[in-house]
């Protein structure tokens, strides 16, 4: 399918502070991060990012005048400034979007903010001018205490199912609830709001690059060894560690941050030796040397201090396996970020990590200390959540998951 040509709709944007505008923010960069054409149309805010457009008018707000004075009269009996006011929207819309293929319009077909908007959007959908997605947050219909004055006409509407438009709920329960409002049977599509680990983060462009070609946000587990590569540094009992947990059905990387010096004959030879245990092992794919790496393109990667943070923030834990050290530096980066350290129980590991760290034998077997790390990881909540959150509800899993078949599948409909 060839690159789509997405609009966003909602009654405001960035820099207006909001749960529904930051869900619009992150999506508008997510489809641009994959290649698609994104524009955003809105009543308030401002251009807020320098790599897609966002459109003002401020009759799609939800506090505009003309817009507030509307529903007063509507309320009041008189219904000619809601149909002129949707009448004028229709036209906008139908001008701007001409050259869209889906548009995604948040909440404004469920919320009370805008009703001009609402039945214009409606009426947009009746006539199959584009596809629309309602992506619906919220309902005012869900509460209680609702004004009673939305179950007359014109704002009954906000509670009625329209066949023409692909619903979007945010959460399973959110589903069971415009179930109840729309009636059973209706076709209502659950896609969770997500989290943008790479804005979150701050992360790399270098950074992202590499984990959308390594795909490391599927990994059940991630380890990170900031340590060059040299004997004392016993890489070679990480990968093995590496391979008892791919025995256990994990699946697991390991990341090496380190390189070898190739002025030094001994660490030259050690580097072709991790490799070749690696390749007898059959863990070489899940062994990623950072220093060594080229993408796609045969740019090398260049490591730095930013890289390094940012390969922090994304692991599970810290390995240090090592033989010797002078001291520890990374178990200390590792305690400024929360990440818990599984290391070798040398005196300056235990000088510095105290009983803060998890400690091993050298003498353990691969397969023993397989299982201290996940039985360290199984006692820590915050971490198992943290890696359910990056494999179900980053918005680039979101996106091949669930939101691109989607998209795929009302374009080739439509």
């Amino acid at each position: 399918m060839k690159n789509l040509n997405i609009a966003l709709l909602h009654y405001s944007c960035p820099p207006v502070v909001g749960g529904v505008e930051e869900v619009v923010s992150q999506q508008s960069s997510l489809f641009h991060r994959h290649f698609q054409k994104v524009k955003i149309f809105t009543g308030m805010g401002a251009q807020f990012s320098d790599y897609f457009q966002v459109e003002i008018n401020p009759l799609l707000g939800s506090r505009n005048k003309k817009i507030l004075h509307a529903h007063k009269s509507a309320r009041e009996g008189n219904l000619k400034p809601i149909e002129s006011l949707t009448l004028k929207i229709y036209k906008y819309l139908k001008r701007s979007l001409q050259d869209f293929d889906i548009l995604i319009a948040h909440n404004v077909l469920t919320m009370r903010y805008n009703l001009p908007l609402t039945h214009a959007l409606l009426r947009l959908a009746e006539e199959d001018f584009i596809p629309i997605i309602g992506w619906d947050h919220d309902s005012p219909y869900f509460y209680h205490d609702y004004p009673s004055y939305l179950d007359e006409e014109p704002w009954s509407i906000l509670k009625q199912y329209n066949s023409k438009v692909c619903y979007v709920v945010i959460s399973e329960s959110r589903k069971r609830q415009f179930e109840k409002l729309y009636g059973k049977g209706n076709n209502i599509h659950v896609v969770p709001n997500g989290i943008d680990p790479i804005t979150f983060f701050g992360l790399s462009p270098l950074t992202i690059r590499l984990i959308q070609e390594q795909n490391l946000f599927d990994a059940d587990l991630l380890i990170v060894q900031p340590s060059r590569l040299h004997p004392r540094k016993n890489v070679e009992l990480s990968i093995r560690v590496l391979r008892a947990l791919k025995d256990k059905g994990i699946n697991a990387r390991l990341l090496i941050t380190g390189t070898y010096d190739p002025h030094e004959s001994r660490t030259v030879e050690y580097y072709k030796k991790i490799l070749s245990l690696a390749r007898e092992l059959n863990v070489k794919k899940d062994v990623l040397m950072t220093a060594e790496y080229k993408f796609k393109s045969g740019q090398r990667l260049i490591p730095s201090r930013i890289i390094m943070r940012d390969l922090y923030l994304i692991s599970d834990i810290l390995f240090m396996p090592s033989i010797h050290e002078g001291f520890g530096l990374p178990l200390l980066e590792s305690g400024m970020i929360k990440l818990p350290v599984v290391c070798s129980d040398i005196s300056p590991f235990k000088e510095v990590g105290g009983n803060e760290v998890c400690f091993f034998e050298l003498s353990e077997t691969p397969e023993e200390i397989a299982e201290k790390i996940l039985n360290l990881l199984s006692i820590r909540k915050s971490n198992r959540f943290f890696r359910r959150v990056i494999k179900d509800y980053t918005w680039d899993n979101i996106y091949k998951e669930k939101l691109l078949p989607l998209l795929t599948e009302i374009k080739e409909r439509a």
